[in-house]
């Protein structure tokens, strides 16, 4: 295969110094009869929306299983079966203090061990690529439903996904793909606490059996299999094959996801824009690893984007979703709702929420990202001064007007903040930090998470309705970081938004400013190359999209 070469000087901030090539230049490395031919070799079986649809399906397997995995736990506390083989769960008057706090344990360990899956990542996520990730952690998660199923005493995917699938979808309807994630976790958790044909209600009525708490863990194993299954017909994603070097795969990839020859011109610039993208994020050397690039700034401004996905993914858990999710049968027994009603209340409130996430899929792509999440954050910031103003009150219509509540917040969240924190973090990181980045953001998610899910119980013990109080200042808080610091990235490819943080360094403007301007050109264009500093030389880019650099 030819190469032509592609290594220019570099300075402090990873600017260029040589001329930027023109677009005519860019079709030099696609051009040679080896190359055609492995392009054509590596074509996936499955092309255009059929492709798109698939990915969007295991895609959703796997937050589908995620959501269940968090609701499952929801119904199955209060359980008869489940408390007999587990008693230091049980909260009453009559037991130890600490029952609380070990309650909230054994909800909030799950929390630990997707930490533990998320920062595996820092290493695992490029070295395995995707696809293979994603069957790691499915492979781990049904060890652990096994494990989970046959208890008899007390004693990596997630930051995975969402990046394959923001790196296999088209810039258009990128936000609303993987929304649909964020709408099959509440419909996971709608199916793991929903009445009749659904689950955990379904087998509540097994009280004199452990088939009531054991069946509704162990079905985690089906979603996993049907995750592992179907990605073994996908391709890998487009943007860690061309970081690794394997050029023919990724154009091959990228033809197949919008359903055009390799040659065509949106496919070429898709192609290009990735390529460029790498060189520019390569500055620091071959011997610079990504997560070390991670803690550096400069015209990339890695560390500033992969602590903007740290700080999205920790406002998700302190808006106070999980009081819900993990509590819900629960806290309306709190309000002196009988068992059944209870666990009836807390099913519809699961099938609110899914249907509320539905609204974000429609307009996630339409009015942006920032619009969503600060709708969200003023609206559940009120629905928490509510709870807690109805809360100290503790009527019967208050309790009724409580419960109500719960379901406002729902669906505040799911349009606001549900799919989102799963999104942005995937599409704010350039590529070449984007596995490290997503670990550390998904981390934040599960630290948090955890957080949250083990004081609720004790807190909810000790203060009550100030609970909600907490939430809601925690809630008002989020409102002004996200209208001051968070960039709109709805409309562009993964690559613009390396233009737009490379233009504001360059013109010492607020990257918040830059995303919101309609001038900013393409990733692939010349204009865009200008502003990245990554024109070669002789107005080409070598097949392996790697380039010599002087370190920073």
């Amino acid at each position: 295969m030819s190469r032509s070469s592609f290594s220019p000087r570099v300075s402090g901030d990873g600017a260029s110094h040589t001329s930027r090539r023109s677009k005519t230049d860019v079709s030099v490395a696609v051009n040679s009869p080896e190359f055609e031919a492995e392009v054509a070799a590596a074509a996936p079986f499955l092309r255009g929306s059929v492709l798109t649809a698939a990915i969007a399906f295991v895609a959703g397997t796997g937050f589908t299983l995620f959501g269940y995995d968090q609701g499952v736990m929801s119904a199955l506390l209060t359980a008869k079966q489940f408390e007999d083989v587990f008693p230091q769960v049980v909260v009453n008057s009559n037991d130890p203090g600490n029952h609380a706090t070990l309650q909230s344990f054994v909800v909030a360990i799950y929390e630990i061990g997707c930490l533990i899956g998320a920062l595996s990542n820092l290493w695992v996520g490029d070295w395995l690529g995707r696809r293979k990730t994603i069957v790691l952690g499915g492979i781990i998660m049904i060890i652990g439903a096994i494990l989970q199923t046959t208890s008899f005493s007390y004693a990596q995917m997630t930051s995975t996904v969402p990046s394959y699938h923001a790196e296999c979808s088209p810039a258009a309807r990128r936000g609303s793909l993987i929304m649909i994630e964020g709408s099959l976790i509440t419909f996971g958790i709608m199916i793991s606490s929903d009445p009749s044909q659904w689950i955990d209600f379904a087998f509540f009525w097994l009280s004199g059996s452990s088939a009531q708490w054991r069946v509704p863990i162990a079905l985690q194993i089906v979603l996993a299999i049907i995750m592992i299954s179907g990605i073994s017909f996908l391709p890998e994603s487009p943007r860690w094959l061309a970081k690794h070097g394997r050029n023919a795969e990724a154009l091959a990839v990228i033809s197949a996801l919008d359903g055009k020859p390799h040659k065509d011109p949106a496919v070429e610039q898709t192609y290009h824009g990735i390529r460029e993208a790498i060189a520019a994020e390569s500055h620091f050397g071959s011997d610079t690893s990504p997560l070390r690039e991670v803690f550096t700034n400069g015209r990339s401004q890695n560390f500033r984007r992969a602590f903007l996905g740290v700080v999205v993914q920790c406002f998700q858990q302190i808006t106070g979703i999980n009081l819900i999710t993990y509590y819900a049968t629960l806290l309306f027994e709190r309000l002196g709702i009988d068992d059944v009603k209870s666990r009836i209340i807390a099913a519809a409130n699961g099938t609110e929420y899914f249907l509320a996430s539905l609204v974000a899929i429609a307009l996630i792509d339409r009015i942006g990202r920032r619009p969503l999440m600060l709708f969200g954050a003023v609206g559940q910031t009120i629905t928490m001064v509510l709870l807690a103003v109805l809360g100290s009150i503790d009527t019967s219509g208050t309790q009724v007007a409580s419960a109500v509540l719960l379901f406002v917040f729902n669906s505040f969240f799911a349009v606001g903040w549900l799919g989102m924190t799963w999104l942005y973090p995937a599409e704010i990181v350039g590529l070449r930090i984007r596995a490290p980045a997503n670990a550390f953001s998904t981390a934040s998610n599960w630290t948090f998470n955890f957080m949250v899910v083990m004081v609720t119980g004790p807190s909810f013990n000790n203060i009550s309705w100030g609970t909600y109080i907490v939430f809601a200042a925690l809630n008002a808080f989020i409102i002004p970081i996200v209208y001051f610091f968070f960039p709109e990235t709805a409309g562009r490819s993964l690559e613009d938004m390396d233009v737009v943080f490379a233009l504001a360094y360059n013109e010492g403007m607020s990257p918040v400013k830059v995303s919101l301007r309609k001038d900013v050109p393409p990733a692939g264009s010349p204009e865009a190359d200008e502003i990245l500093g990554i024109s070669g030389h002789d107005g080409s880019v070598r097949d392996d999209g790697s380039r010599t650099a002087e370190k920073v």
